[in-house]
Protein backbone atom coordinates (compact mmCIF):
# COMPACT_ATOMS: atom_id res chain seq x y z
CA UNK A 1 0.00 0.00 0.00
CA UNK A 2 1.65 3.22 -1.18
CA UNK A 3 -0.39 5.78 0.66
CA UNK A 4 0.81 9.37 0.42
CA UNK A 5 1.11 11.25 3.71
CA UNK A 6 -1.25 14.22 4.13
CA UNK A 7 1.18 15.67 6.73
CA UNK A 8 4.94 15.15 6.60
CA UNK A 9 7.55 16.58 8.99
CA UNK A 10 11.11 16.02 7.76
CA UNK A 11 14.08 16.89 10.02
CA UNK A 12 11.86 19.73 11.32
CA UNK A 13 13.24 22.02 14.05
CA UNK A 14 11.55 25.14 15.43
CA UNK A 15 12.92 27.77 17.81
CA UNK A 16 10.90 30.77 19.05
CA UNK A 17 12.88 34.00 18.61
CA UNK A 18 12.44 34.69 22.34
CA UNK A 19 14.00 31.36 23.41
CA UNK A 20 17.59 30.21 23.71
CA UNK A 21 16.87 26.59 22.73
CA UNK A 22 14.61 25.02 20.07
CA UNK A 23 11.14 23.91 21.25
CA UNK A 24 10.95 21.17 18.59
CA UNK A 25 14.03 19.11 17.66
CA UNK A 26 14.45 17.19 14.43
CA UNK A 27 10.84 16.00 14.07
CA UNK A 28 10.26 13.24 11.52
CA UNK A 29 6.61 12.27 11.32
CA UNK A 30 4.12 11.14 8.66
CA UNK A 31 0.35 11.26 9.15
CA UNK A 32 -1.79 9.65 6.46
CA UNK A 33 -5.17 10.71 5.09
CA UNK A 34 -8.08 9.44 7.18
CA UNK A 35 -5.97 8.60 10.24
CA UNK A 36 -6.98 9.49 13.78
CA UNK A 37 -3.90 10.42 15.78
CA UNK A 38 -3.52 11.37 19.43
CA UNK A 39 -0.56 13.57 20.43
CA UNK A 40 0.35 13.39 24.12
CA UNK A 41 3.15 14.74 26.29
CA UNK A 42 3.76 16.49 29.62
CA UNK A 43 3.39 20.28 30.01
CA UNK A 44 6.12 22.10 28.08
CA UNK A 45 6.88 19.04 25.92
CA UNK A 46 6.24 20.87 22.63
CA UNK A 47 2.91 19.21 21.69
CA UNK A 48 1.02 22.54 21.43
CA UNK A 49 3.89 24.03 19.38
CA UNK A 50 3.57 21.08 16.98
CA UNK A 51 -0.16 21.89 16.65
CA UNK A 52 0.65 25.57 15.97
CA UNK A 53 2.97 24.46 13.14
CA UNK A 54 0.11 22.47 11.57
CA UNK A 55 -2.49 25.26 11.62
CA UNK A 56 -0.13 28.05 10.55
CA UNK A 57 0.06 29.99 13.82
CA UNK A 58 3.73 29.14 13.43
CA UNK A 59 5.34 30.90 11.62
CA UNK A 60 2.61 33.45 10.72
CA UNK A 61 1.58 34.55 14.25
CA UNK A 62 4.31 33.15 16.50
CA UNK A 63 7.66 34.00 14.96
CA UNK A 64 10.74 31.83 15.09
CA UNK A 65 13.46 30.02 13.22
CA UNK A 66 12.45 26.97 11.13
CA UNK A 67 14.82 24.32 9.83
CA UNK A 68 13.75 21.29 7.85
CA UNK A 69 10.45 20.74 6.08
CA UNK A 70 6.73 20.51 6.89
CA UNK A 71 4.41 19.60 4.02
CA UNK A 72 0.61 19.47 4.14
CA UNK A 73 -1.09 18.03 1.07
CA UNK A 74 2.33 17.99 -0.60
CA UNK A 75 2.83 21.76 -0.15
CA UNK A 76 5.56 23.33 1.97
CA UNK A 77 3.72 25.26 4.72
CA UNK A 78 6.20 28.13 4.84
CA UNK A 79 5.33 28.87 1.18
CA UNK A 80 1.62 29.19 2.07
CA UNK A 81 -0.12 31.76 4.26
CA UNK A 82 -2.43 31.23 7.26
CA UNK A 83 -5.58 31.67 5.11
CA UNK A 84 -4.50 29.05 2.56
CA UNK A 85 -3.58 26.68 5.39
CA UNK A 86 -7.03 27.17 6.97
CA UNK A 87 -8.47 25.58 3.79
CA UNK A 88 -6.75 22.32 4.75
CA UNK A 89 -6.60 22.43 8.56
CA UNK A 90 -9.52 23.40 10.81
CA UNK A 91 -8.65 23.99 14.49
CA UNK A 92 -11.00 23.63 17.46
CA UNK A 93 -9.41 25.50 20.36
CA UNK A 94 -9.61 24.51 24.02
CA UNK A 95 -11.21 27.92 24.78
CA UNK A 96 -14.23 27.94 22.45
CA UNK A 97 -15.19 31.51 23.49
CA UNK A 98 -12.04 32.80 21.80
CA UNK A 99 -13.23 31.29 18.51
CA UNK A 100 -16.70 32.85 18.20
CA UNK A 101 -17.39 35.73 15.79
CA UNK A 102 -21.17 35.47 15.13
CA UNK A 103 -24.07 36.68 17.26
CA UNK A 104 -25.88 33.36 16.85
CA UNK A 105 -24.76 29.75 16.40
CA UNK A 106 -25.93 29.82 12.75
CA UNK A 107 -24.09 33.08 12.01
CA UNK A 108 -20.93 31.75 13.61
CA UNK A 109 -20.98 28.59 11.52
CA UNK A 110 -21.67 30.60 8.35
CA UNK A 111 -18.82 33.08 8.90
CA UNK A 112 -16.24 31.62 6.47
CA UNK A 113 -18.92 30.95 3.85
CA UNK A 114 -19.96 34.62 4.02
CA UNK A 115 -16.32 35.64 3.54
CA UNK A 116 -16.19 33.43 0.45
CA UNK A 117 -19.42 35.04 -0.87
CA UNK A 118 -21.29 31.74 -1.03
CA UNK A 119 -24.91 32.35 -2.19
CA UNK A 120 -27.34 32.68 0.77
CA UNK A 121 -29.49 29.62 -0.01
CA UNK A 122 -26.44 27.41 -0.49
CA UNK A 123 -24.94 28.80 2.74
CA UNK A 124 -28.09 28.05 4.74
CA UNK A 125 -28.19 24.47 3.45
CA UNK A 126 -24.54 23.86 4.30
CA UNK A 127 -24.93 25.33 7.82
CA UNK A 128 -28.02 23.14 8.46
CA UNK A 129 -26.13 20.08 7.21
CA UNK A 130 -23.10 20.75 9.45
CA UNK A 131 -25.26 21.72 12.47
CA UNK A 132 -26.94 18.31 12.19
CA UNK A 133 -23.56 16.56 12.10
CA UNK A 134 -22.52 18.22 15.38
CA UNK A 135 -25.99 17.90 17.07
CA UNK A 136 -26.64 21.67 17.08
CA UNK A 137 -29.51 21.93 14.59
CA UNK A 138 -31.92 23.07 17.35
CA UNK A 139 -29.66 25.91 18.53
CA UNK A 140 -28.99 27.86 15.31
CA UNK A 141 -30.71 31.02 16.64
CA UNK A 142 -29.09 30.85 20.14
CA UNK A 143 -26.18 33.06 21.19
CA UNK A 144 -22.95 30.99 21.39
CA UNK A 145 -22.17 32.63 24.74
CA UNK A 146 -25.38 31.26 26.33
CA UNK A 147 -24.48 27.65 25.57
CA UNK A 148 -23.01 24.95 27.84
CA UNK A 149 -19.33 24.01 27.50
CA UNK A 150 -20.10 21.01 25.27
CA UNK A 151 -22.47 23.00 23.03
CA UNK A 152 -19.87 25.75 22.62
CA UNK A 153 -17.35 23.17 21.51
CA UNK A 154 -19.78 21.68 18.98
CA UNK A 155 -20.49 25.16 17.61
CA UNK A 156 -16.74 25.78 17.18
CA UNK A 157 -16.43 22.38 15.47
CA UNK A 158 -19.32 23.27 13.12
CA UNK A 159 -17.63 26.58 12.23
CA UNK A 160 -14.52 24.65 11.22
CA UNK A 161 -16.30 21.80 9.40
CA UNK A 162 -18.46 24.10 7.27
CA UNK A 163 -15.40 24.67 5.06
CA UNK A 164 -15.02 20.92 4.45
CA UNK A 165 -11.35 20.90 5.49
CA UNK A 166 -9.25 17.73 5.12
CA UNK A 167 -7.70 17.84 8.59
CA UNK A 168 -9.39 18.57 11.93
CA UNK A 169 -7.06 19.57 14.78
CA UNK A 170 -8.40 19.48 18.38
CA UNK A 171 -6.26 21.33 20.92
CA UNK A 172 -7.08 19.95 24.43
CA UNK A 173 -10.78 19.47 23.63
CA UNK A 174 -11.58 18.12 27.13
CA UNK A 175 -9.98 20.90 29.19
CA UNK A 176 -13.15 22.85 30.15
CA UNK A 177 -15.77 20.12 29.98
CA UNK A 178 -17.55 18.15 32.70
CA UNK A 179 -16.94 14.36 32.57
CA UNK A 180 -20.09 13.32 30.67
CA UNK A 181 -19.77 16.19 28.16
CA UNK A 182 -16.11 15.24 27.60
CA UNK A 183 -17.17 11.65 26.91
CA UNK A 184 -19.81 12.89 24.43
CA UNK A 185 -17.21 15.14 22.74
CA UNK A 186 -14.94 12.14 22.12
CA UNK A 187 -17.92 10.21 20.71
CA UNK A 188 -18.84 13.09 18.34
CA UNK A 189 -15.22 13.38 17.12
CA UNK A 190 -15.23 9.61 16.52
CA UNK A 191 -18.54 9.72 14.63
CA UNK A 192 -17.29 12.56 12.40
CA UNK A 193 -14.12 10.56 11.74
CA UNK A 194 -16.08 7.47 10.72
CA UNK A 195 -18.68 9.34 8.65
CA UNK A 196 -16.38 11.76 6.84
CA UNK A 197 -13.04 9.89 6.92
CA UNK A 198 -11.27 13.18 7.68
CA UNK A 199 -7.80 13.16 9.21
CA UNK A 200 -8.21 13.84 12.93
CA UNK A 201 -5.43 15.04 15.24
CA UNK A 202 -6.15 15.35 18.98
CA UNK A 203 -3.68 17.06 21.33
CA UNK A 204 -4.60 16.10 24.89
CA UNK A 205 -3.00 14.86 28.12
CA UNK A 206 -6.16 13.07 29.36
CA UNK A 207 -5.19 9.83 27.64
CA UNK A 208 -7.78 7.49 29.17
CA UNK A 209 -10.66 9.81 28.23
CA UNK A 210 -9.58 10.05 24.56
CA UNK A 211 -9.10 6.26 24.37
CA UNK A 212 -12.81 5.87 25.14
CA UNK A 213 -12.99 5.55 21.33
CA UNK A 214 -10.66 4.12 18.68
CA UNK A 215 -7.36 5.88 17.89
CA UNK A 216 -4.97 4.68 15.15
CA UNK A 217 -1.74 6.00 16.67
CA UNK A 218 -0.44 7.71 19.79
CA UNK A 219 2.50 10.10 19.33
CA UNK A 220 4.36 10.79 22.58
CA UNK A 221 6.40 14.00 22.67
CA UNK A 222 8.78 15.09 25.41
CA UNK A 223 11.44 17.77 25.48
CA UNK A 224 10.55 18.71 21.88
CA UNK A 225 11.33 15.23 20.52
CA UNK A 226 9.18 12.31 19.42
CA UNK A 227 9.69 9.64 22.08
CA UNK A 228 7.18 7.13 20.70
CA UNK A 229 4.87 6.56 17.74
CA UNK A 230 2.79 3.47 18.55
CA UNK A 231 -0.70 2.07 18.54
CA UNK A 232 -2.60 2.47 21.85
CA UNK A 233 -2.03 -1.17 22.91
CA UNK A 234 1.75 -0.90 22.51
CA UNK A 235 2.12 2.39 24.38
CA UNK A 236 -0.05 1.31 27.31
CA UNK A 237 1.78 -2.02 27.60
CA UNK A 238 5.12 -0.13 27.74
CA UNK A 239 6.58 1.91 30.63
CA UNK A 240 6.71 5.07 28.47
CA UNK A 241 3.73 6.82 30.08
CA UNK A 242 5.13 6.57 33.62
CA UNK A 243 8.66 7.35 32.39
CA UNK A 244 7.42 10.60 30.84
CA UNK A 245 5.22 11.79 33.71
CA UNK A 246 1.87 10.83 32.16
CA UNK A 247 -1.00 9.00 33.83
CA UNK A 248 -1.85 5.54 32.57
CA UNK A 249 -5.53 4.52 32.50
CA UNK A 250 -6.83 3.56 35.97
CA UNK A 251 -7.93 0.12 34.79
CA UNK A 252 -4.36 -0.74 33.73
CA UNK A 253 -3.03 0.42 37.12
CA UNK A 254 -5.59 -1.89 38.77
CA UNK A 255 -4.45 -4.81 36.55
CA UNK A 256 -0.84 -4.21 37.60
CA UNK A 257 -1.82 -4.10 41.30
CA UNK A 258 -3.47 -7.49 40.74
CA UNK A 259 -0.18 -8.85 39.32
CA UNK A 260 -1.40 -9.04 35.71
CA UNK A 261 1.34 -8.84 33.07
CA UNK A 262 -0.06 -6.01 30.90
CA UNK A 263 1.16 -6.86 27.39
CA UNK A 264 -0.05 -5.60 24.02
CA UNK A 265 -1.54 -9.08 23.38
CA UNK A 266 -4.36 -8.45 25.90
CA UNK A 267 -5.25 -5.28 23.90
CA UNK A 268 -5.16 -2.83 26.86
CA UNK A 269 -5.24 0.30 24.64
CA UNK A 270 -9.01 0.68 25.02
CA UNK A 271 -11.17 -0.60 27.85
CA UNK A 272 -13.68 -2.02 25.34
CA UNK A 273 -10.96 -4.07 23.58
CA UNK A 274 -9.40 -5.53 26.76
CA UNK A 275 -9.22 -9.34 26.72
CA UNK A 276 -10.22 -10.44 30.21
CA UNK A 277 -10.69 -14.23 29.82
CA UNK A 278 -7.16 -15.14 30.94
CA UNK A 279 -6.78 -12.45 33.61
CA UNK A 280 -10.15 -12.34 35.42
CA UNK A 281 -9.11 -14.88 38.08
CA UNK A 282 -5.99 -12.87 38.95
CA UNK A 283 -8.05 -9.69 39.43
CA UNK A 284 -10.70 -11.51 41.50
CA UNK A 285 -8.08 -13.17 43.72
CA UNK A 286 -6.33 -9.85 44.35
CA UNK A 287 -9.65 -8.24 45.25
CA UNK A 288 -10.48 -11.04 47.73
CA UNK A 289 -7.00 -10.87 49.29
CA UNK A 290 -7.31 -7.19 50.26
CA UNK A 291 -9.33 -7.13 53.45
CA UNK A 292 -9.10 -3.71 55.03
CA UNK A 293 -10.75 -2.58 58.23
CA UNK A 294 -12.71 0.59 57.65
CA UNK A 295 -11.27 3.53 59.56
CA UNK A 296 -13.91 5.46 61.49
CA UNK A 297 -12.91 9.06 62.13
CA UNK A 298 -14.42 11.25 64.83
CA UNK A 299 -16.48 13.97 63.16
CA UNK A 300 -16.28 17.53 64.47
CA UNK A 301 -18.64 19.86 62.56
CA UNK A 302 -16.83 23.00 61.40
CA UNK A 303 -19.11 24.60 58.80
CA UNK A 304 -22.88 24.11 58.60
CA UNK A 305 -25.08 25.21 55.71
CA UNK A 306 -28.77 25.06 56.54
CA UNK A 307 -31.75 25.33 54.10
CA UNK A 308 -29.83 27.67 51.77
CA UNK A 309 -31.49 29.15 48.65
CA UNK A 310 -29.97 31.57 46.15
CA UNK A 311 -31.17 33.43 43.05
CA UNK A 312 -29.39 36.02 40.88
CA UNK A 313 -32.60 37.55 39.54
CA UNK A 314 -35.22 36.72 42.23
CA UNK A 315 -37.04 34.53 39.68
CA UNK A 316 -34.98 31.40 38.99
CA UNK A 317 -33.32 29.70 41.96
CA UNK A 318 -29.70 28.76 41.24
CA UNK A 319 -29.44 26.89 44.57
CA UNK A 320 -32.33 25.22 46.39
CA UNK A 321 -32.52 23.86 49.93
CA UNK A 322 -28.78 23.21 50.37
CA UNK A 323 -27.92 21.40 53.63
CA UNK A 324 -24.26 20.43 54.20
CA UNK A 325 -22.15 19.80 57.30
CA UNK A 326 -18.40 20.04 56.67
CA UNK A 327 -16.23 18.47 59.35
CA UNK A 328 -12.90 19.63 60.72
CA UNK A 329 -9.91 18.24 58.77
CA UNK A 330 -11.98 16.91 55.84
CA UNK A 331 -10.86 16.83 52.23
CA UNK A 332 -14.03 16.81 50.18
CA UNK A 333 -15.11 17.45 46.59
CA UNK A 334 -18.06 19.37 45.20
CA UNK A 335 -18.88 18.00 41.74
CA UNK A 336 -21.59 18.33 39.11
CA UNK A 337 -22.20 19.50 35.57
CA UNK A 338 -21.39 23.00 34.29
CA UNK A 339 -23.98 25.43 35.65
CA UNK A 340 -25.03 23.16 38.55
CA UNK A 341 -24.29 25.88 41.14
CA UNK A 342 -20.86 24.74 42.42
CA UNK A 343 -19.05 28.07 41.93
CA UNK A 344 -22.10 30.02 43.16
CA UNK A 345 -22.04 28.04 46.42
CA UNK A 346 -18.36 28.87 46.96
CA UNK A 347 -19.04 32.58 46.29
CA UNK A 348 -21.78 32.55 48.94
CA UNK A 349 -19.49 30.87 51.48
CA UNK A 350 -16.84 33.55 50.89
CA UNK A 351 -19.41 36.35 51.11
CA UNK A 352 -19.07 37.47 47.47
CA UNK A 353 -22.81 36.80 47.04
CA UNK A 354 -25.63 37.05 49.61
CA UNK A 355 -27.94 34.05 49.91
CA UNK A 356 -31.69 34.57 49.63
CA UNK A 357 -32.69 32.17 52.39
CA UNK A 358 -30.99 29.92 54.95
CA UNK A 359 -28.05 30.20 57.34
CA UNK A 360 -24.31 29.45 57.38
CA UNK A 361 -22.54 28.67 60.66
CA UNK A 362 -18.82 28.47 61.36
CA UNK A 363 -18.74 26.28 64.48
CA UNK A 364 -21.74 27.87 66.29
CA UNK A 365 -21.29 31.39 64.89
CA UNK A 366 -23.67 32.70 62.22
CA UNK A 367 -21.61 34.21 59.36
CA UNK A 368 -24.49 36.39 58.16
CA UNK A 369 -23.05 39.74 59.32
CA UNK A 370 -19.39 39.00 58.61
CA UNK A 371 -17.74 41.07 55.85
CA UNK A 372 -15.79 39.52 52.96
CA UNK A 373 -12.59 40.60 54.73
CA UNK A 374 -13.63 38.90 57.99
CA UNK A 375 -14.77 35.73 56.20
CA UNK A 376 -11.40 35.50 54.42
CA UNK A 377 -9.82 34.75 57.80
CA UNK A 378 -12.08 31.68 58.10
CA UNK A 379 -12.61 30.61 54.46
CA UNK A 380 -9.94 31.12 51.78
CA UNK A 381 -10.80 30.85 48.08
CA UNK A 382 -8.24 29.95 45.38
CA UNK A 383 -9.38 30.58 41.79
CA UNK A 384 -8.72 28.17 38.93
CA UNK A 385 -6.43 30.53 37.03
CA UNK A 386 -3.65 32.00 39.22
CA UNK A 387 -3.17 34.90 36.77
CA UNK A 388 -6.65 36.17 37.73
CA UNK A 389 -5.62 36.44 41.40
CA UNK A 390 -2.12 37.89 41.16
CA UNK A 391 -1.79 41.70 41.32
CA UNK A 392 1.83 42.30 42.43
CA UNK A 393 5.14 41.83 40.62
CA UNK A 394 7.12 40.21 43.44
CA UNK A 395 6.26 37.01 45.32
CA UNK A 396 6.81 38.57 48.76
CA UNK A 397 4.53 41.54 48.00
CA UNK A 398 1.77 39.28 46.62
CA UNK A 399 1.73 37.04 49.71
CA UNK A 400 1.97 40.04 52.07
CA UNK A 401 -0.88 41.95 50.38
CA UNK A 402 -3.77 40.63 52.51
CA UNK A 403 -1.87 41.33 55.73
CA UNK A 404 -0.89 44.84 54.63
CA UNK A 405 -4.55 45.60 53.86
CA UNK A 406 -5.22 44.67 57.49
CA UNK A 407 -2.53 47.19 58.62
CA UNK A 408 -0.44 44.51 60.30
CA UNK A 409 3.01 45.27 61.66
CA UNK A 410 5.75 44.64 59.02
CA UNK A 411 7.75 42.37 61.37
CA UNK A 412 4.75 40.11 61.89
CA UNK A 413 4.00 40.23 58.13
CA UNK A 414 7.55 39.05 57.40
CA UNK A 415 7.23 36.18 59.87
CA UNK A 416 3.86 35.04 58.47
CA UNK A 417 4.93 35.40 54.80
CA UNK A 418 8.06 33.32 55.48
CA UNK A 419 5.98 30.64 57.18
CA UNK A 420 3.39 30.50 54.35
CA UNK A 421 6.09 30.36 51.65
CA UNK A 422 7.92 27.61 53.54
CA UNK A 423 4.74 25.49 53.72
CA UNK A 424 4.22 26.06 49.97
CA UNK A 425 7.83 25.18 49.10
CA UNK A 426 8.50 28.69 47.78
CA UNK A 427 10.83 30.14 50.44
CA UNK A 428 13.94 29.96 48.16
CA UNK A 429 12.07 32.21 45.67
CA UNK A 430 10.92 34.84 48.20
CA UNK A 431 12.53 37.76 46.31
CA UNK A 432 11.72 36.51 42.81
CA UNK A 433 9.39 38.24 40.33
CA UNK A 434 6.20 36.21 39.79
CA UNK A 435 6.74 36.37 36.01
CA UNK A 436 9.74 34.02 36.41
CA UNK A 437 7.58 31.21 37.84
CA UNK A 438 5.91 28.25 36.16
CA UNK A 439 2.10 27.92 36.14
CA UNK A 440 2.21 25.41 39.02
CA UNK A 441 4.45 27.69 41.10
CA UNK A 442 2.10 30.63 40.47
CA UNK A 443 -0.72 28.43 41.75
CA UNK A 444 1.27 27.91 44.95
CA UNK A 445 1.81 31.67 45.30
CA UNK A 446 -1.98 32.18 45.23
CA UNK A 447 -2.40 29.44 47.84
CA UNK A 448 0.34 31.07 50.02
CA UNK A 449 -1.40 34.46 49.73
CA UNK A 450 -4.55 32.86 51.19
CA UNK A 451 -2.75 30.67 53.76
CA UNK A 452 -0.97 33.69 55.23
CA UNK A 453 -4.37 34.83 56.59
CA UNK A 454 -4.53 31.50 58.48
CA UNK A 455 -7.96 30.37 57.21
CA UNK A 456 -9.50 27.21 58.68
CA UNK A 457 -11.10 26.19 55.37
CA UNK A 458 -9.59 26.37 51.88
CA UNK A 459 -11.82 26.20 48.77
CA UNK A 460 -10.00 25.47 45.50
CA UNK A 461 -11.71 25.84 42.11
CA UNK A 462 -10.37 23.20 39.67
CA UNK A 463 -6.92 22.98 41.33
CA UNK A 464 -5.51 20.64 38.67
CA UNK A 465 -7.09 22.05 35.48
CA UNK A 466 -4.65 22.03 32.56
CA UNK A 467 -1.96 20.19 34.58
CA UNK A 468 -0.13 17.10 33.36
CA UNK A 469 0.11 14.11 35.73
CA UNK A 470 3.42 15.12 37.33
CA UNK A 471 2.24 18.66 38.14
CA UNK A 472 -1.18 17.32 39.17
CA UNK A 473 0.49 14.93 41.64
CA UNK A 474 2.76 17.69 43.01
CA UNK A 475 -0.17 20.05 43.66
CA UNK A 476 -2.37 17.33 45.17
CA UNK A 477 0.36 15.92 47.44
CA UNK A 478 1.08 19.47 48.61
CA UNK A 479 -2.63 20.02 49.38
CA UNK A 480 -2.71 16.67 51.19
CA UNK A 481 0.20 17.95 53.33
CA UNK A 482 -1.74 21.17 54.08
CA UNK A 483 -4.70 19.06 55.10
CA UNK A 484 -2.47 17.06 57.49
CA UNK A 485 -1.55 20.40 59.14
CA UNK A 486 -5.23 20.89 60.01
CA UNK A 487 -6.62 22.87 57.07
CA UNK A 488 -10.05 21.67 55.90
CA UNK A 489 -10.02 21.52 52.09
CA UNK A 490 -12.91 21.70 49.61
CA UNK A 491 -12.33 21.05 45.90
CA UNK A 492 -14.69 22.23 43.17
CA UNK A 493 -13.74 19.91 40.35
CA UNK A 494 -14.63 18.05 37.15
CA UNK A 495 -11.71 15.68 37.72
CA UNK A 496 -13.08 12.31 38.75
CA UNK A 497 -9.56 10.94 39.36
CA UNK A 498 -8.89 13.71 41.88
CA UNK A 499 -12.18 12.99 43.64
CA UNK A 500 -11.46 9.25 43.82
CA UNK A 501 -7.83 9.41 44.88
CA UNK A 502 -7.73 12.32 47.29
CA UNK A 503 -11.13 12.88 48.89
CA UNK A 504 -13.14 10.73 51.26
CA UNK A 505 -16.46 12.39 50.51
CA UNK A 506 -18.14 14.14 47.60
CA UNK A 507 -21.19 16.38 47.38
CA UNK A 508 -22.93 16.17 44.02
CA UNK A 509 -24.96 19.11 42.70
CA UNK A 510 -27.40 18.98 39.80
CA UNK A 511 -29.65 21.88 38.78
CA UNK A 512 -29.00 23.68 42.06
CA UNK A 513 -29.85 20.77 44.36
CA UNK A 514 -27.81 18.17 46.24
CA UNK A 515 -28.41 14.79 44.59
CA UNK A 516 -25.77 12.84 46.56
CA UNK A 517 -23.45 13.21 49.54
CA UNK A 518 -21.36 10.06 49.84
CA UNK A 519 -18.01 8.35 49.31
CA UNK A 520 -16.55 8.89 45.81
CA UNK A 521 -16.46 5.13 45.17
CA UNK A 522 -20.23 4.97 45.78
CA UNK A 523 -20.98 8.04 43.64
CA UNK A 524 -18.94 6.86 40.63
CA UNK A 525 -20.66 3.48 40.59
CA UNK A 526 -24.22 4.80 40.96
CA UNK A 527 -25.89 5.16 37.55
CA UNK A 528 -28.67 7.45 38.80
CA UNK A 529 -26.27 10.00 40.35
CA UNK A 530 -23.89 9.81 37.36
CA UNK A 531 -26.74 10.59 34.97
CA UNK A 532 -28.24 13.39 37.09
CA UNK A 533 -24.95 15.26 37.46
CA UNK A 534 -23.21 14.63 34.10
CA UNK A 535 -20.50 12.55 35.74
CA UNK A 536 -18.82 9.51 34.21
CA UNK A 537 -18.41 6.10 35.80
CA UNK A 538 -14.82 5.22 36.60
CA UNK A 539 -13.14 2.61 34.39
CA UNK A 540 -12.54 0.59 37.60
CA UNK A 541 -16.31 0.05 37.75
CA UNK A 542 -16.31 -1.21 34.15
CA UNK A 543 -13.30 -3.46 34.83
CA UNK A 544 -15.07 -5.01 37.85
CA UNK A 545 -18.07 -5.82 35.64
CA UNK A 546 -15.86 -7.23 32.86
CA UNK A 547 -14.08 -9.69 35.18
CA UNK A 548 -17.30 -10.70 36.98
CA UNK A 549 -16.93 -8.90 40.35
CA UNK A 550 -20.45 -8.22 41.60
CA UNK A 551 -19.67 -5.59 44.25
CA UNK A 552 -18.26 -2.92 41.92
CA UNK A 553 -18.34 -0.22 44.62
CA UNK A 554 -16.24 -2.33 46.98
CA UNK A 555 -13.78 -3.06 44.16
CA UNK A 556 -13.33 0.69 43.46
CA UNK A 557 -12.89 1.40 47.18
CA UNK A 558 -10.36 -1.46 47.48
CA UNK A 559 -8.32 0.07 44.64
CA UNK A 560 -8.33 3.52 46.33
CA UNK A 561 -7.39 2.11 49.75
CA UNK A 562 -4.61 0.00 48.23
CA UNK A 563 -3.21 2.97 46.30
CA UNK A 564 -3.26 5.16 49.43
CA UNK A 565 -1.51 2.40 51.38
CA UNK A 566 1.21 2.15 48.71
CA UNK A 567 1.74 5.94 48.78
CA UNK A 568 1.98 6.03 52.58
CA UNK A 569 4.53 3.18 52.41
CA UNK A 570 6.61 5.19 49.93
CA UNK A 571 6.50 8.26 52.18
CA UNK A 572 7.80 6.35 55.23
Amino acid sequence: MNKKPIIEFKDFTFQYYSQAEPTLHNINLKIYSGEKVLIIGPSGSGKSTLGHCLNGLIPFSYKGDIRGSLKINGMETRDLDIFKLSRFVGTVLQDSDGQFVGLTVGEDMAFTLENDRVPTEQMKERVKEVAKMVDMENFLTSSPYDLSGGQKQRTALGGVMVNDVDILLFDEPLANLDPATGKTAIEIIDRIHRDSNKTIIIIEHRLEDVLHRHVDRVILINDGRIVADMNPHEIIASSLLNDNGLREPLYTTALKYAGVNVTKEILPGHLYSLKTDDIKDQVKNWFKSIDKEEEIKEEKPLLKIENLDFSYDSRRKVLRNINITINEGEMLAIVGKNGAGKSTLSKILCGFEKHTKGRIFYKDEDLKDKTIKERAEIIGFVMQNPNQMISKNLIYDEVALGLRLRNMDEEEIKERVNKALKVCGLLPFIDWPISALSYGQKKRVTIASILVLDPKILILDEPTAGQDYRHYSEIMEFLKHLNSLGVTIIFITHDMHLMLEYTTRAIVLADGEIVADDRPSKILTDKKTIEAANLKETSLYNLAQMVGIEDETKFVQTFIDYERWLKSKDEQ
